[in-house]
């Protein structure tokens, strides 16, 4: 892989948290010249590890994870922290004799309720359902994958100001100008990189302030663990001093000035009810229920990814995965329009799918406060949705958002399928598609004996691989192609044309042979 150019970098990324982090990575699949910028000149933060920094990564992004090789990593990571006894906070459903399995506004449903059958189009995976990360470790083994295929990450340098043409894009940071062709915003949710673009960003102002501390108290049993709706908001509490709370004052103190001990204590003790005492405050953040997003991805060379796309509140963890998801959408499709081998309008294509996403994650959140406001009447409806998500089939819906398993881009097929993130076929030789997904080409598998099309598809072969074998498990199908992000572009139950594959190929992989420039 080539390193980047000492002029103008294909792409300059706003942002080293984990979605610019996993965008460079796949960005440099296809050895595309890539510089990260990062604000923060030390990516470590006690906000990024246990108890605040724990995050649950969803189906689609284990997926992404396993189809580029890093879940083994994370995995392996994780387990590594928790060894070194790092992870001694437990969280306040530890213990309980049902797995959970996710929560709705802190509503719980549980593994042995969730009807795993409706979803036949899933198979056994190394990349399962959910999985909880310490966002400290996953930035760790995504910033060391970037470096390590050549991705230039430069921390002091938090970009500020930008000036775009036609052909460039120029960006202001720790007082230095960087050249890209493109710019690509991951930059939080107060992007720099979103306001210097003039990108719309529209939404839902606050109704609370949310706090996640960590402090000592005279009385340890003062507060009862676990979840707690009152009149005055909501509060979560784990032995010996983590506490989550909510007070429904319009996101009144939310960054307006420093949090101090006396002020979480006259927070709490409205919140809880209690005349609770606090001795000390070690960690404290603050949040709110915002939800906005921008109103377009892409404005000529610059795009968003991530928060600076989107904003809500961090109820039910969403916001990670959202934003990981843009990026595994976004890097294969600018990397095949700077390449020059994109059929036309592939990059607009981020926006139309990926924007409908993040709208469903801000209503799924913004339902969430909903269930939270201090009323009887939000206890009464709270009461109902607890009643829903004890049925099988409320579970499994649940599940199914929760977990990312509805997730289905509406591509145009035909087939349940497409649209769909891909099932974890095994070929006879033992071989997984998740493995054969990781060099960020496209892949079109043809079933069992008879398989006619490899002429076809090596005209493709630049951008797609082909495979010829029967697998432990068809599905009913014939044949399938999938994109660069595992996402089923094509699948056929019946006897394949020629010309029918072939304008799906070109659809998403542009003309055969095509020689390959720059945009």
């Amino acid at each position: 892989m080539r390193r980047h150019h000492p002029d103008i970098y294909d792409v300059v990324i706003a942002g080293a948290g984990p979605v610019g982090l996993f965008l460079a990575c796949e960005l440099r699949l296809f050895d595309l010249s890539v510089l990260v910028l990062e604000q923060a000149e030390d990516p470590h933060s006690p906000l990024k590890r246990l108890p605040f920094g724990m995050r649950g990564l969803s189906a689609p992004t284990l997926e992404a994870l396993y189809r580029r090789g890093l879940l083994d990593e994370v995995v392996a990571a994780q387990r590594e922290s928790d060894a070194a006894g790092k992870n001694a906070t437990t969280t306040h459903w530890t213990g309980q004799p049902r797995r959970p399995a996710g929560h709705f506004a802190g509503i719980q449903f549980y593994h042995d309720d969730v009807d795993t059958s409706k979803w036949p189009y899933r198979l056994p995976s190394p990349a399962d359902t959910s999985m909880a990360v310490e966002l400290e470790t996953l930035e760790t083994v995504l910033a060391r994958r970037a470096s390590a295929m050549g991705a230039e990450i430069r921390r002091g340098f938090g970009a500020n100001a930008i000036r775009a043409s036609d052909d460039e894009v120029n960006v202001h940071a720790g007082g230095e100008t960087f050249a890209g062709r493109w710019l690509v915003g991951c930059d939080g949710g107060r992007s720099a990189m979103r306001k210097a673009g003039a990108f719309g960003f529209v939404g839902t102002e606050p109704e609370f302030t949310g706090y996640s501390v960590e402090v000592e108290m005279a009385d340890q049993q003062a507060l009862r663990p676990g979840r707690h709706y009152t009149s005055k908001g909501m509060y979560t509490y784990a032995r010996p001093g983590t506490i989550a709370m909510v007070e429904f004052d319009g996101g009144a103190f939310h960054r307006i000035q420093p949090i101090t001990l006396e002020h979480v204590q006259a927070v709490l003790r409205r919140v809880s009810d209690t005349d609770i005492t606090l001795t000390k405050l070690q960690i404290a953040t603050t949040w709110t229920d915002r939800a906005f997003q921008a109103t377009t991805y892409r404005k000529g060379r610059v795009l968003l990814a991530g928060d600076a796309a989107h904003i809500h509140s961090p109820l039910g963890g969403q916001g990670l995965n959202l934003g990981l998801g843009d990026a595994m959408n976004l890097g294969w499709k600018l990397a095949s329009t700077i390449r020059g081998d994109a059929p036309t309008n592939l990059l607009d294509s981020y926006q139309r799918e990926r924007h409908p996403v993040g709208a469903n994650v801000l209503d799924w959140s913004r339902a969430q406060v909903a269930l939270m406001r201090p009323t009887q009447s939000t206890r009464a409806l709270a009461a109902v949705i607890r009643d829903l998500i004890e049925t099988r089939d409320g579970a499994t819906y649940f599940a199914e958002r929760v977990w990312g398993v509805s997730l289905r881009y509406d591509l145009g097929g035909g087939h349940p399928l497409v649209g769909r993130s891909a099932p974890d076929f095994e070929l006879v030789d033992g071989t997984k598609v998740g493995g054969l997904l990781r060099e960020g080409k496209g892949l079109f598998l043809e079933f069992g004996p008879g398989a006619s099309l490899q002429a076809l598809a090596s005209r493709w072969r630049e951008q797609v691989t082909y495979v010829a074998s029967d697998v432990k498990e068809r599905l009913g199908l014939r044949a399938v192609l999938l994109r660069p992000d595992g996402f089923v572009a094509w699948a056929s139950e019946a006897a394949i044309r020629d010309e029918e594959i072939a304008e799906v190929l070109a659809r998403w992989f542009g003309k055969p042979g095509n020689a390959r420039g720059s945009a």
